[in-house]
């Protein structure tokens, strides 16, 4: 038999200071208290494992596993919008959580899975045993689904809200930990699928997962106390007018702005970009931009999306690619790198720069500077 008490050990201490700081962390947000809530349920399931293994048999199956998808998910809808209210609507998340842990405090006595080798025996609990696995089956998928997309709908806004790219902004941290979360569950499905149909692996594969849940709270709860709000530390805005700009399905046909009102505001931006030159700033957001243009950020960003077809991210950062063109260019920035004359045009990341450039030029940075070499 595997022996997982250190692992269980280490996961608990783990999980309950983490949960006690990223509770205690300012500003107090509901982000913040579904992440320390998760830990939390990490910590209790761990406890309740070597508890399992030391004294006594608490429950049939594992039933706080149910609560790691809810909790996932609610934490990016409310990380990515921090003005959303809680709801007692997101309690019904938790329903399949506390229907199976009705079920097994009332069959706390009965041997439901405890030798996967025996879950397909024809007894009165098998057909529970198949509702309980396909119920967490399809717990686990569908959350996972549903926060990977919420990250994708965030960083698709994020487009038209800032110019730059910060794992801070863009959450990927928590998009990978998203995929391993569902790989990880999903090898373990296959580990007992095995385990099932005949004695493939020398070992409990229910065991295997403390293993990777220690090492998923701690590096959920290393980046999650690192991690701010995001619109409220970062882009230092109010997201209202994000929020309802996304909310709405017709986009922009209640915005009111007139076409040659629009033709307007167009000439204002480009005009200001060309003079003022606002992207050499490697920070600027769209309220830096409506701040100093006097345009709103909704009339930003729907002029750029409907006569310039482009989001706020790419509008900027093509301005900052023809400045690195037209430096490089200049005989005065040839004692200068590629990536020092990039970072001084806007850019504050190498692979934006090179990607950019590269969609912009058909070439690559360095091929480029080489050709106009050549050419000179």
């Amino acid at each position: 038999m595997v022996n997982i008490e250190p692992v269980l050990y280490i996961g608990i201490s783990q999980s309950f200071f983490a949960g006690l700081l990223i509770s205690t962390k300012k500003p107090v947000t509901v982000a913040n208290r579904l992440m320390a809530a998760w830990l939390f349920m990490i910590c209790i399931e761990m406890i309740f494992a070597l508890v399992n293994s030391r004294v006594i048999e608490m429950y049939s199956f594992p039933f706080i596993t149910f609560t790691y998808g809810p909790l996932l998910y609610l934490y990016i809808r409310f990380m990515t919008v921090p003005e959303r209210k809680f709801l007692w609507t997101g309690l019904l998340h938790f329903i399949p959580f506390l229907v199976f842990f009705t079920i097994s405090v009332v069959f706390r006595s009965e041997p439901l899975v405890r030798d996967l080798r025996g879950f397909f025996k024809p007894d009165k609990l098998m057909p529970l045993r198949i509702v309980y696995s396909v119920v967490f089956f399809l717990s686990i998928t569908v959350y996972s689904i549903l926060a990977f997309v919420e990250i994708r709908k965030h960083q698709s806004n994020l487009r038209n809200l800032i110019s730059y790219t910060s794992q801070k902004m863009t959450l990927n941290w928590l998009k990978i930990l998203t995929v391993s979360f569902y790989v990880a569950y999903f090898v373990l499905f296959i580990l007992g699928g095995l385990n099932i149909i005949g004695n493939y692996i020398p070992f409990d594969p229910y065991f295997v997962i403390f293993g990777f849940i220690a090492i998923f709270s701690f590096v959920y709860s290393f980046y999650g106390i690192k991690q701010p709000s995001i619109f409220g530390e970062v882009v230092h805005q109010n997201s209202r007018d994000e929020v309802s700009e996304r909310a709405d399905p017709e986009k922009y046909s209640r915005s009111g702005l007139r076409d040659e009102q629009a033709d307007e505001y167009l000439k204002i931006l480009l005009g200001y970009m060309e003079t003022e030159k606002p992207f050499l700033n490697g920070d600027l957001t769209i309220h830096d931009l409506s701040e100093a243009t006097g345009i709103s950020r909704h009339h930003i960003t729907q002029v750029l999306n409907e006569k310039y077809k482009k989001n706020f991210f790419l509008f900027i950062n093509e301005y900052r690619v023809r400045e690195v063109i037209k430096r490089i260019s200049d005989p005065r920035y040839q004692h200068f790198t590629i990536l020092a004359i990039a970072f001084d045009s806007g850019f504050n990341s190498k692979s934006t720069f090179n990607n950019f450039f590269k969609t912009y030029t058909g070439k690559t940075p360095s091929a480029y500077r080489e050709l106009i070499h050549k050419s000179e």
